[in-house]
């Protein structure tokens, strides 16, 4: 209940009475005086004023459990959200629900990882107060190989997530990086559990840079945040339920067709790579081309200089003048 008040009182943005809360929630006086109580431990900031009500003064964001339910706006994407203000990895605990019975669309969100990880086993750091680290955990019924496509569409996801709340554009880097101004701004890392063709479940894990901080060394010139870039702090709860509404729009898209044909334009569209001179670091041999954006399975097309067209499925690639090749 302490969510659908704050939900309640932030919508209202004025006084809304005692008997209202009462009414609207089935509940009694004590309960409604109760839950407010809890919610200004929390930290917010909540007058009471007599024969007028409660009015939520807007002040510092607070990040946590009542905060992310209070402003879900989704169907099953985000339902139910767990909040930790500690935890080794988000990716871990949602492996960790997934076996234990959670179901699709369970949300869980970190204030600080202690194991935070990135793409190939890479450490990712993950600060307190600072960021936004959430795994979403899926069960689809299709085939293991098209869970491939759900990071690409995350990676929309998220772009169109901090273009509604903060105002500012960003693109992709394939396959999943996302950059502001040449510089990576979030990060994700997709795994899956798969018993022959059948998966069990995968989890889509994002960490974004929102709040001002200080980047280890191997990172700070190649690396930025949201408040950097729009010049002002960032709402992470705010940030966290925009980018679970957009990832259920373009995850319903392409469940019509299984792979990325209704969202290619759109993906295409926020490749920071397309036109561009990509280096692909393959096992089989590393060459250049020029990016032609993606393709319906979300390989990336990559021209080589005789004029062929070679579709990327695995190995990194590096976009000439982002993180080091020029």
């Amino acid at each position: 209940m302490k969510a659908e008040i704050l939900s309640l009182l932030r919508e209202s943005g004025t006084y809304v009475s005692g008997q209202e809360l009462c009414e609207r929630f089935g509940v009694s006086r004590t309960a409604v005086w109760k839950a407010i109580n809890q919610l200004k431990k929390e930290g917010y900031c909540i007058e009471a004023v007599q024969n007028k009500g409660y009015l939520l003064v807007q002040e510092d964001e607070v990040f946590g459990q009542n905060e992310l339910e209070s402003r879900m706006q989704t169907k099953w994407a985000g339902h139910p959200v767990t909040f930790y203000s500690q935890i080794n990895s988000t990716n871990l605990q949602a492996k960790l629900d997934a076996e234990n019975g959670a179901g699709q669309g369970a949300l869980v969100v970190a204030d600080m990882q202690t194991a935070g990880r990135g793409r190939r086993g890479r450490s990712w750091c993950s600060p307190a107060g600072t960021n936004v680290y959430f795994t979403l955990l899926l069960k689809p019924e299709y085939a293991a190989d098209k869970a491939s496509a759900v990071t690409l569409v995350m990676a929309m996801a998220v772009v169109e997530g901090i273009r509604e709340t903060c105002g500012v554009e960003a693109g992709i880097k394939w396959p999943n990086d996302i950059v502001i101004g040449g510089k990576k701004v979030c990060g994700m890392l997709t795994e899956m559990s798969v018993e022959r063709d059948y998966i069990h479940y995968v989890v889509i894990g994002v960490g974004v840079n929102v709040g001002l901080q200080e980047f280890v060394p191997e990172v700070a010139a190649t690396a930025t945040s949201l408040q950097q870039e729009c010049g002002r702090r960032v709402p992470r709860a705010a940030l966290t339920a925009n980018i679970m509404k957009a990832f259920e729009k373009y995850y319903q898209t392409f469940l019509e067709t299984l792979d990325m044909s209704g969202l290619l334009e759109d993906y295409n569209r926020l490749l920071v790579n397309r036109g561009k001179e990509v280096r692909v670091l393959d096992p089989k041999g590393e060459f250049t081309g020029i990016s032609r954006g993606i393709n319906r399975l979300g390989e990336l097309l990559v021209e080589r200089s005789d004029g062929n067209v070679e579709p990327v499925y695995a190995g990194e690639v590096s976009v000439r003048g982002i993180y080091g090749y020029i």
